[in-house]
């Protein structure tokens, strides 16, 4: 089988950047909330960010925080929240994007459930190529989240299929520019199986989407790897190598 001429093999090391922390439960993919219990630990542990647990909160002091570095990094904006959550003011959700097109040196990764939000809003956001806007699509009844994101003007359009927990068989891929895959970890996480991850891939190379299968996941995923049929799938769109 044929690879897409992307990016392949590519190995990012993604600095996070967290103008918000907290959020709630919107979907079923949010039930084992990775960030929810990290956010509870660092509470239980005096950190002053998280003195809230895991309430939606702002933090201004680390809201310049990408001008600062120096050098070029891939950020994984709002990981330990949802920026387009409701609780966020619009004006903040501005001011956040307003920072991130004064670091054009830097990729910007975006990611929300909050699909409808993210639409009603889009045209008030400036979206430089730099700012890569992806939605979290779980299972196939998230599939609806697809359209508010291809309906943007976001430069990069990108799904999440994070944690996979029903086959796709029908991803609609006009629009779309990279999709990432995996599934759930965690002592209590929920079986991915072969096929389904085939499945999407499957779709990616015959719409020429780049494909970037993470982790098969389970209570040790460092044990259970990410190879897909005796190789890695960590391919990328092009962008400029740091």
């Amino acid at each position: 089988m044929q690879s897409i001429p992307f990016l392949e093999n590519y190995h990012p090391k993604w600095r996070p950047w967290n103008p918000v922390t907290g959020c709630t439960r919107i979907s079923e993919g949010c039930q084992h909330c990775y960030a929810e219990k990290f956010a509870q630990r660092l509470c239980l542990m005096g950190q002053k960010k998280y003195r809230n647990g895991f309430q939606v909160t702002l933090h201004e002091d680390c809201l310049h925080e990408p001008l600062q570095w120096k050098k070029s990094k891939i950020v994984f904006t709002c990981s330990m929240s949802d920026l387009f959550h409701p609780e966020v003011p619009d004006d903040f959700l501005i001011r956040v994007f307003q920072v991130m097109n004064q670091a054009p040196q830097h990729i910007f990764q975006v990611i929300t459930k909050r699909a409808e939000r993210l639409a009603s809003i889009a045209h008030k956001l400036v979206w430089g190529p730099h700012i890569w806007m992806g939605v979290t699509v779980e299972s196939e009844s998230q599939q609806q989240r697809i359209p508010y994101l291809v309906s943007t003007p976001a430069a990069l359009k990108w799904l999440c299929i994070e944690p996979m927990l029903t086959p796709l068989p029908s991803l609609p891929l006009k629009g779309i520019h990279w999709v990432i895959l995996g599934g759930e970890s965690g002592p209590e996480a929920r079986p991915i199986q072969e096929r389904w991850v085939l499945e999407v891939r499957d779709q990616c190379i015959r719409a020429h989407v780049p494909f970037y299968f993470k982790q098969w996941g389970g209570w040790n995923k460092k044990a259970t790897g990410c190879q897909l049929q005796g190789r890695e799938w960590k391919q990328f769109p092009p962008f400029p190598l740091f």
